[in-house]
């Protein structure tokens, strides 16, 4: 078994994820870690993060990677297999993009052709935004 190392920086970033309620971008953690760390820092505890488990990345039609808490996959934090075949909203006024793990889509691919990775996304108005 890899040995998961959990650092301070680590679980602040994590958290900082966990508390948003929606995926953020590179920029966003990196402007809520309030000098606790730099730019590269950031980078390689997200692709950590990843690569353990617990968070996935969305990336969404305008082209930026945003990273969200891991709710549904599988082994968390070790020998993981992820999951992410729901949809991502993307509020066109707020800018928010949110997993909706309760919407599941389906598709059928022709014959010989094998899905290892998919991306749902959705654009519209939040319900926050909405009021």
């Amino acid at each position: 078994m890899k040995q998961v190392r959990n650092t301070p920086t680590k679980q602040f970033i994590l958290g900082l994820i966990s508390d948003a309620g929606r995926a953020l971008s590179q920029s966003e953690i990196q402007e809520q870690t309030e000098g606790v760390c730099d730019r590269v820092t950031v980078y390689r505890v997200l692709d950590r993060l990843e690569n353990e488990g617990d968070i996935h990345r969305v990336v969404h039609l305008d082209g930026v990677v945003r990273f969200a808490k891991c709710n549904t996959c599988e082994g968390g934090g070790h020998e993981h297999v992820h999951a992410h075949h729901h949809v991502h909203f993307h509020c066109t006024q707020c800018n928010a993009v949110t997993c909706l793990e309760s919407v599941i889509p389906e598709f059928k691919l022709p014959r010989n052709y094998k899905v290892s990775e998919t991306n749902f996304s959705v654009s519209g108005i939040c319900p926050a935004c909405q009021k």
